[in-house]
C-alpha cells in the first residue's frame, strides 16, 4: 500500500504554519526568559561580582575592537563627505554632516552590530555547550538558580555596558572624521568642529543612548535566549551561535528603525 504523498502546495502551507506557530512560541518563551530575569535583579545587585566580572567581559574587553572600527568609521565617512559635497556645497558643512551622521545612526548602530559579533556569539556558544554537556541541569540539581547565576548577569551587563561603548564609539568616530578632514581635505579645526556644534542637540544624544540601552539588551538577550535552548550536541551549538547573531544583527535594524519613527 502507497503512502499517500501531499501535493506541493498543502506542503508548503503545512511548512510555513508549522514556522508560523514555532516563532510564535519562541516569542512566548522570550517574554518569560526576560520577566525571569528581571525578576532575579534585586538578588544580582546583592551579589555584584557576577555582573561586574560580566561587564568586564562585554563591555572592556570589546573597547579596543570598537574604537578601531570607530575611528576608521569616521574617516571613511569623512572621506565620503568631502567627495559628495565639494561640487555642491561648502566642505565646512562636512562637521555637522559627520557629527549628525555619527550620533544619530552610525555610532550606535554599527557599534551595536560589532558588539553582537562578538558578544552575541560568545554568549550563544558558552551557554549552548553548558546546556548540551548538561552543567545547567547540574545547577537545577544542586539548587543553583540558573537564570539567577548566568542569564541575569550578562543581560544587565549588555543593557548597562552598550550605552557606554556607544558614547566611546561616537566620540573617536568623530575625531576620526576631524583627522580626514583637518589633514587631507585642508579644513582647520575650528572649522570642523563649528560645524559639529551648529547641528548638535541634546536630543540627538538621547537618541543615541536609547537605542545603546536597546541595541544592548538585544544582543545580550539574543545570545542568552538562543544558548539557553541549544540542543543537539555540537551541531546545536554552533546553530545556535549563528541564529544568535543573525537575530541580534536583523533586531536592531529592525528596532533602529522603530526608534527613529518615534523619536524623530
Amino acid at each position: 500500500m502507497k503512502l499517500r504523498r501531499e501535493p506541493p502546495p498543502i506542503r508548503a502551507v503545512e511548512y510555513l504554519g508549522q514556522k508560523v506557530v514555532q516563532l510564535f512560541i519562541g516569542i512566548g518563551q522570550l517574554v518569560i526568559l526576560v520577566f525571569e530575569i528581571i525578576s532575579r535583579l534585586p538578588r544580582l545587585l546583592r551579589r555584584p561580582r557576577l555582573l561586574i566580572e560580566q561587564m568586564d567581559l562585554i563591555g572592556l574587553r570589546s573597547l579596543p575592537l570598537v574604537i578601531f572600527a570607530s575611528l576608521f568609521t569616521g574617516a571613511v565617512s569623512a572621506a565620503q563627505a568631502g567627495y559628495q559635497m565639494q561640487d555642491y556645497a561648502p566642505l565646512s558643512l562636512i562637521g555637522a554632516a559627520i557629527g549628525k551622521a555619527v550620533i544619530l545612526e552610525l555610532g550606535p548602530v554599527l557599534t551595536a552590530l560589532i558588539v553582537a559579533g562578538r558578544v552575541s556569539t560568545s554568549i550563544a556558544a558558552e551557554l549552548g555547550t553548558m546546556r548540551v554537556t548538561e552543567q545547567i541541569d547540574a545547577m537545577e540539581t544542586m539548587a543553583i538558580d540558573p537564570i539567577w547565576f548566568l542569564a541575569a548577569p550578562r543581560f544587565f551587563a549588555g543593557l548597562f555596558m552598550m550605552p557606554v561603548l556607544v558614547l566611546v564609539s561616537t566620540v573617536v568616530a568623530i575625531f576620526g572624521g576631524y583627522i580626514v578632514s583637518h589633514f587631507l581635505i585642508d579644513i582647520s579645526t575650528a572649522t570642523f568642529f563649528n560645524g559639529v556644534k551648529m547641528l548638535f542637540a541634546m536630543y540627538d544624544v538621547v537618541i543615541n543612548q536609547t537605542k545603546a540601552l536597546i541595541f544592548g539588551g538585544i544582543v545580550a538577550l539574543s545570545g542568552i535566549f538562543f544558548g539557553y535552548r541549544a540542543g543537539g550536541g555540537a551541531e546545536g551549538v554552533g546553530q545556535a551561535t549563528i541564529n544568535a547573531v543573525v537575530t541580534a544583527a536583523v533586531l536592531i535594524l529592525v528596532f533602529d528603525y522603530i526608534i527613529a519613527e518615534i523619536m524623530l
